[in-house]
């Protein structure tokens, strides 16, 4: 063959790649024997129907504006179908947020929130942060953001526009607990290291107990929830209280690892069940420190992997559950890589106690029932758990 022939050939050949390249991704210019043929009908249908936006909307659209629509009303769908509260679109900057939330560090004010009807509520505020030097208090509500009212948005999408690069401002309108007017705050964004856990000793009825609050499950919670552990005990501590009071979880492995502070080797502490990865059970790793009496506080921000622990040391601990009915999350999730760099966060599973139940809808119904007035200096659940405590070392 001449060289012209075989340059005609090429020339041919990637000219036919491009068109079927273009005409996949514009399915409608196919013929319907073509169309038929060769594209899958959910995927041609979303193609054909992103085309037609392109081509007729009134307004010009992006097309990674209309990719991030389409995932995002898929992931709704399962929200709606199955009821499942959890499962989520991750774009590319959410889903960086969110791996560094898991890695324990954060830029932005040092807030641990919820969402409640008027906009997050400060669960949390991280000592010697932006936000505590700002003077916000836990129970303070933040209601805009850069002058915007945030009322009734989720607590990921609210929390991503008071997150930012850090030097970056913020301003932000925060409403007391207890009511009054606004204030607006202008702080600047810094680098926040989660401190996962902390303790702190008191002494009850002439007797030294721990108060351990363990925040989250990132990785490598459980060599701090460890040293805070011990860090109580090396100043006398007979028991401790495990706080777990707005813990709503994180990695499962570390709620594992964290169990296993506690718990001996091969104690069952979580099992779990899941379509495609089958049934699991995971136990105790071993080197538990010395067993003392433990209470675990919980409230209804209690939730996952947090809910995993706290049954595990009911079960495995001889633990008493002070406080309020935990959140009642049953399903696990898992993060899924897009090609966009963002992730679908999807629930894949469900998980269950030692004792074989599934916390979904449910939570944990502690063994004694105490409740922190909002508003009011001391923590009355705590000091209940503290209480409980000193009478059953």
């Amino acid at each position: 063959m001449s060289g012209g022939r075989i340059a005609a050939l090429v020339a041919s050949l990637l000219a036919s790649l491009c068109l079927g390249i273009w005409l996949g991704g514009h399915p409608g210019k196919l013929p319907d024997l073509l169309r038929d043929a060769f594209v899958d009908d959910a995927a041609g249908l979303s193609a054909e129907a992103a085309e037609l936006i392109e081509g007729n909307y009134f307004r010009e659209v992006p097309q990674d504006e209309l990719a991030a629509a389409s995932l995002r009303g898929m992931v709704r769908g399962l929200r709606q179908r199955y009821r499942d509260r959890f499962s989520i679109y991750l774009s590319p900057r959410m889903r960086e947020r969110f791996d560094e939330e898991i890695s324990g560090r954060f830029s932005g004010i040092g807030l641990s929130v919820t969402a409640v009807p008027r906009g997050l509520r400060a669960d949390r505020v991280f000592p010697r942060s932006p936000a505590a030097r700002a003077g916000i208090e836990p129970g303070d509500v933040v209601v805009s953001v850069n002058g915007r009212s945030i009322a009734g948005e989720s607590s990921e999408r609210a929390s991503e526009k008071i997150k930012g690069p850090e030097g970056s401002e913020v301003e932000i309108g925060v409403i007391r607990s207890s009511g009054g007017k606004v204030r607006e705050l202008r702080i600047t964004r810094e680098q926040i290291a989660l401190p996962v856990a902390t303790a702190e000793v008191e002494t009850v009825e002439g007797t030294k107990l721990g108060h351990v609050n363990f925040y989250g499950f990132s990785s490598g919670a459980h060599g701090q929830l460890r040293e805070a552990v011990r860090k109580a005990e090396r100043r006398g501590a007979e028991g401790i209280v495990l706080d777990l009071r707005g813990n709503g979880g994180g990695l499962l492995e570390e709620a594992v690892l964290s169990a296993s502070v506690f718990l001996p080797k091969d104690e069952v502490v979580v099992s779990t069940k899941s379509r495609t990865q089958g049934e699991t059970v995971y136990k105790a790793v071993g080197d538990p420190l010395p067993r003392r009496p433990m209470v675990v506080l919980i409230d209804r921000g209690t939730a996952s992997a947090a809910e995993a622990l706290a049954a595990a040391l009911a079960d495995g601990a001889g633990a008493v559950v002070v406080g309020e009915r935990s959140y009642g999350k049953g399903v696990f999730q898992q993060e899924l890589d897009l090609a966009n760099g963002g992730a679908l966060t999807l629930t894949i599973g469900e998980y269950f106690t030692p004792f074989g139940e599934n916390l979904g809808g449910n939570g944990i119904e502690p063994d004694v029932a105490a409740r922190d007035r909002p508003g009011t200096a001391p923590d009355e659940a705590l000091q209940r758990a503290l209480r409980v405590l000193a009478a059953n070392r």
